[in-house]
């Protein structure tokens, strides 16, 4: 992704993140249902220590002889009470666990596929200012701290404040005095702990983003590990990769050198304030009830109830940190779902236009959105027929591919238009109008399934004898019925198990099988051997017979059979006319690419 840091927590991020709870909303019964459980959860929870030190602070002579049943003034009545507060915290940590992890699966589920349909259907703009890698890393570590903040932190986060709360009831309740004691201590900690958070919070995110740029390179290098491996390149990118993980190791020790500071503090203090506490509590004792003092049993109920909100105070910057980390994983994604999007199908295709094939370019102009400064394209114009063949020929950098990612709507004109069978693309349903289109470009990546699958692609809804046929017709029938599995032949990642030209036609098939009133054909050829090149350019001519074709072409020997033949030099058509009339124009451009082809 584009290096960016995850923007700070404030007021606009929140309102961005409340977003969220759309996702929510569905689960919102259920997640009240495991709220009440862990009210109840956390009740049980502070009345264990409550009760442990009604017993530690009892005389024993009150124990008895009998069993007194649930008697808080008798050992065994406190310890019966004790009894039943186990299982029913067991009962109630069971179920608070289940729901809220039914809640955070469900929720997940719904915001990978919400996630996934806004990323594919992001205009292509926006994938050529991010890195594939980095976007996947970013979305798999959003959704997995969502996913640990769902299911505990929140839960935990508000269990302490109300374990917090109703320990402070209770020591206020035993001793006012000792409980001023303790109060002058917590505001303290407190503050520090929200501004320490603050940091430590930064750094995280700092280490997210390393994390990030690492797994955009480990992607990167394996998705071209041939060139990779035929440049003997191995060292520069483990060195690169090791400088990426150095740097996510540094900012983590220093996070970890940070975070160790603040919990030796809290530790500190926290123990500290118990220490003057039972030095405070001890004087207490020793002066008596009568005296303004307390009971020996109060005193071990308060340090028990004290020793319960200091672990409670002590978890909640954590617990802080990671809800913080939460609302820019939140925040993240809602940029993401909420982001640009293309008008295409995600939930079925759409009705089918039909159309002729007519094709018409009105003084386009365009530059790149990651490049606005380098214009592309000047005020260009042609028109292509129903049927007809067009060549686009020129020098590298002439805008050749870029007509045809125009014609595929995959970018905005700066101006200009582009009409088909005379209206505007802007008045047509793109994925309706994509519907119509194939594209075969010079690099194909299949997907990483069957023949088979990769074929069924261009029609979802195809049967097998339709899939054969397609394949037959694209002259890839031989090779397929070679592979021991035939069309169920794994392809591998990317379809690297296959030849150049055997990928070729592949993608040919499938274009075959989608059957567009429009085909258009990038440099489809121009990185075969010749025995390729003849199956491929035959299986082309079959598959252009009747159809509008682009055809964007390197090797100008295969573009003899092209109604017209058009010139690009520098986004401009310098020359038009056919193969013969070009070529008999000495001294013209394409005369002179010929001439150059044939040295």
């Amino acid at each position: 992704m584009k290096e960016k840091r995850r923007k700070k927590v404030s007021a606009e991020s929140l309102k961005k993140a409340k977003n969220f709870l759309f996702f929510l909303r569905p689960y919102s019964i259920t997640y009240g249902v495991g709220f009440v459980f862990l009210i109840g959860s956390s009740v049980v929870s502070i009345s264990i220590p409550y009760l442990l030190g009604k017993i530690l602070g009892m005389d024993p002579k009150m124990a008895g002889e009998d069993w007194q049943w649930f008697d808080m003034n008798s050992l065994y009545g406190v310890l019966s009470i004790i009894g039943l507060a186990l299982p029913l915290q067991a009962i109630f940590s069971f179920f608070r666990i289940y729901f809220f992890s039914v809640v955070t699966q469900n929720t997940l589920r719904d915001l990978r596929v919400k996630a996934y349909s806004a990323l594919i259907g992001s205009p292509i703009s926006f994938f050529d200012q991010n890195k594939v890698g980095e976007l996947t890393s970013r979305v798999s570590a959003d959704l997995s701290l969502l996913q640990e903040t769902l299911t505990t932190t929140i839960a935990e986060f508000i269990r302490q404040f109300i374990i917090i709360g109703i320990a402070l009831v209770l020591v206020i309740y035993t001793s006012p005095a000792l409980a001023l004691t303790m109060l002058l201590v917590i505001p303290f900690v407190a503050l520090f702990a929200v501004f320490f958070g603050k940091f430590i919070r930064k750094l995280s995110k700092q280490t997210q983003d390393e994390a990030a740029k690492s797994n955009g390179i480990l992607e990167e290098s394996l998705s071209s590990i041939k060139s990779l491996k035929s440049f003997t390149n191995e060292w520069y990118e483990i060195a690169r990769y090791g400088k990426a993980t150095e740097a996510i190791r540094n900012i983590a020790l220093k996070t970890a050198i940070w975070r160790g500071v603040f919990v030796a503090f809290i530790l500190v203090v926290m123990f500290g304030s118990v220490v003057f506490i039972i030095w405070r509590g001890i004087e207490l004792v020793k002066l008596g009830p009568e005296n303004g003092g307390i009971t020996s049993e109060s005193f071990f109920e308060f340090i028990m109830m004290t020793v319960m909100i200091g672990a409670s105070i002590g978890a909640i910057p954590d617990l802080l940190t990671k809800i913080q980390n939460a609302i820019g994983s939140t925040e993240n994604l809602m940029d993401l779902i909420n982001g640009e999007q293309e008008n295409v199908a995600k939930d079925g295709p759409r009705q089918a236009l039909k159309l002729k094939g007519n094709i018409t370019l009105k003084e386009i102009s365009f530059s790149y959105p990651s490049r606005k400064e380098v214009n592309v394209l000047h005020d260009l114009s042609f028109e292509v027929k129903a049927g007809e063949q067009i060549a686009i020929v020129g020098s590298s950098g002439g805008g050749k591919s870029t007509i045809a990612n125009l014609i595929l709507q995959f970018y905005k004109l700066d101006s200009g238009e582009i009409l088909f069978d005379g209206k505007s693309a802007d008045s047509y349903d793109l994925s309706s109008l994509r519907a119509e289109m194939a594209y075969v470009p010079q690099e194909i990546i299949l997907l990483g399934g069957t023949i088979e699958e990769n074929i069924r692609f261009g029609k979802p809804s195809a049967t097998l004898s339709e899939i054969k046929e397609a394949a037959k017709q694209a002259n890839a029938l031989d090779f397929i019925n070679e592979f021991p599995d035939g069309f169920y032949t794994i392809v591998g990642d990317r379809g690297i198990q296959l030849s150049g030209g055997q990928r070729q036609r592949i993608a040919i098939a499938r274009a075959i099988l989608k059957n567009p009133s429009i085909l258009i054909l990038d440099e489809a050829t121009s990185a075969l051997d010749t025995n390729s090149e003849v199956l491929v350019q035959d299986a082309l001519n079959l598959l252009m017979k009747g159809r509008t074709s682009i055809v964007i072409a390197h090797r100008l020997s295969t573009l003899k059979n092209s109604d017209r033949i058009i010139v690009l030099k520098g986004g401009k058509i310098i020359e038009s006319g056919t193969h013969d009339e070009l070529s008999a124009q000495s001294g013209g451009a394409f005369a002179q690419l010929k001439q150059l082809q044939a040295h």
